[in-house]
């Protein structure tokens, strides 16, 4: 009878070969060495439940029963950070792309891919449909798409654990007549309305009518023309630019998004053959082509929400690091606040990302004294793009609770993300809820430690890993998959600055 260590061994192996990676490669993921490697596979290693949570990380499927228990955090806070932290490539951004990969019949690879869990779960949804999806070395990813999609086999289980599923509605409209997908998931932030979609859709010819826990969709492909969006949201704005990207004639969208994930998914259409003009402006004129076969591989660029996390961790924290890699321009009103409120800061000359097309800096985050920070007057909000974006709005939240002073936040964009800002005064912070969407914050704070179950809101947990750093003491932040759903190897990059984290898996 082969020993726990060596069936262990087996399966990893085995998922080790249908993922086609050689020992070599997986070793790399590992940071460690091939003979390691072997000596797993061969159960000649004991291994940790820590080590066996990096095995399942790495291999992009939970290895065993046990790893299905949350995963907590042990922060041991109060230590200054410092030295520097290179940033992933754009969460938002990937989702998109994996969706927009379904529009090419030829071969799709992503440079730089972020691992995180709504990649993830993107990607078994992909995969339950007949795409091949294969990570290659330096985090690559490969996609390889069938002729015909088996949309029957869809993965609902992993699809309702992400909003982003919707962006598979604009791919499909050009192969299916009729199908449905589920319900999205994602954030709790409150009803998040799918009108948009359909409203935007519906120009192209295509019904969606919810029911069941499923949307079910029913096209008619026409060219609409022009299309105003009934919001300016990311999403909705990508489903169109999917729409129009195989529908032949000319589509102007007005009200179109011009963020950032969308600025990557238009480029990325370029590299297609799809003409797009006004790519960053309200105003977009998508040129459709038909078919689409190519082999292009495409680099998303790095993330700006990624990089005003780090920059709350060290003005939270009181430490000097260096963020590398940064797309400055997608977050220069941000930068000029935290300016407006005395944050010591300096850009380095700029430079292209690997696509050639973003502009990128390194942003050194500066110490400073204890009165150097001040509340600002007026309100922080948030904005359609270039204003400062909703989903860094939250980081105001602890950089606000060091200031001396009192400020407003108004987060007028969802309906419930205020409400779990107030799960911070469980580490220390002055917050005072005036309504569903605004809240005060008094400074400056004197952080403390504490043991929290993370809200069920991406950016709001991620904030209370923030205080947890800057408390003395010892503090545990439980069940994180919310945070890992858009932050790769966070504990482990942190500790790379001087934090104090260790990862621990429930049973």
């Amino acid at each position: 009878m082969p020993s726990t260590n060596q069936k262990i061994g087996q399966l990893i192996a085995q998922v080790r070969q249908e993922k086609g990676l050689t020992q070599a490669e997986f070793a790399r993921r590992l940071n460690t060495s091939q003979s390691a490697v072997n000596r797993m596979e061969h159960g000649r290693q004991n291994l940790s439940l820590e080590t066996l949570g990096r095995i399942s990380d790495a291999l992009n499927k939970q290895l065993l029963s046990l790893n299905r228990g949350a995963i907590n955090l042990h922060i041991e806070g109060g230590h200054e950070l410092k030295g520097d932290i290179t940033l992933k490539t754009s969460k938002n951004a990937a989702v998109a792309l994996l969706c927009a990969s379904l529009l090419n019949h030829g071969v799709t690879r992503f440079k730089a891919f972020p691992r995180i869990e709504e990649v993830y779960r993107i990607i078994e949804v992909l995969e339950s449909i007949g795409v091949q999806v294969k990570w290659l070395s330096g985090n690559d990813l490969e996609i390889r798409r069938p002729a015909k999609l088996q949309l029957d086999k869809l993965n609902t289980a992993a699809a309702r654990k992400t909003r982003s599923v919707l962006m598979l509605i604009g791919p499909l409209i050009h192969e299916f007549k009729e199908f449905k997908i589920p319900y999205a998931g994602g954030c709790k932030l409150g009803t998040r309305t799918v009108e948009p979609h359909l409203f935007a859709l519906e120009e192209f010819g295509v019904s969606i009518v919810a029911t069941g826990g499923y949307y079910h969709i029913k096209t008619a492909q026409k060219a609409p023309g022009e299309i105003v969006l009934y919001e300016s949201g990311n999403t909705v704005t990508n489903n169109v630019l999917m729409a129009a990207a195989r529908t032949t004639g000319e589509t102007t969208v007005q009200a179109a998004s011009g963020d950032y994930m969308v600025q990557d998914l238009s480029n990325f259409l370029r590299k297609l053959g799809v003409r797009i003009d006004g790519i960053g402006t309200p105003f977009v004129t998508v040129h459709g082509v038909q078919p689409i076969k190519k082999s292009v591989t495409f680099a998303p660029s790095e993330d700006p929400i990624e990089a005003m996390f780090f920059i709350s961790a060290a003005v939270t924290t009181n430490s000097r690091i260096v963020i590398r890699r940064a797309p400055y321009k997608w977050i220069g009103l941000e930068l000029l606040k935290l300016k407006k409120m005395g944050v010591k800061m300096y850009l380095s000359s700029t430079y292209k990302a690997a696509n050639g097309i973003t502009d990128l800096a390194d942003i050194t985050i500066e110490k400073h004294e204890t009165s150097d920070l001040h509340a600002l007057p007026e309100k922080l909000h948030p904005n359609l793009f270039p204003g400062l974006n909703p989903d860094n709005l939250p980081y105001f939240v602890p950089i606000a609770a060091v200031c001396h002073g009192r400020t407003l936040i108004h987060d007028w964009m969802y309906e419930n993300r205020a409400l779990y800002y107030t799960e911070m005064t469980k580490v220390g912070a002055q917050v005072e809820l005036a309504d569903p969407h605004r809240i005060y914050i008094n400074g400056p704070t004197k952080f403390s430690a504490a043991d929290v179950v993370c809200p069920p809101a991406l950016r709001p947990a991620s904030l209370l890993l923030i205080g947890m750093l800057a408390a003395r003491g010892n503090s545990i932040l439980r069940n994180v998959y919310t945070i890992n759903r858009g932050y790769e190897d966070l504990a482990e990059r942190l500790n790379s600055l001087g934090a104090r984290i260790t990862v621990l898996h429930d049973i």
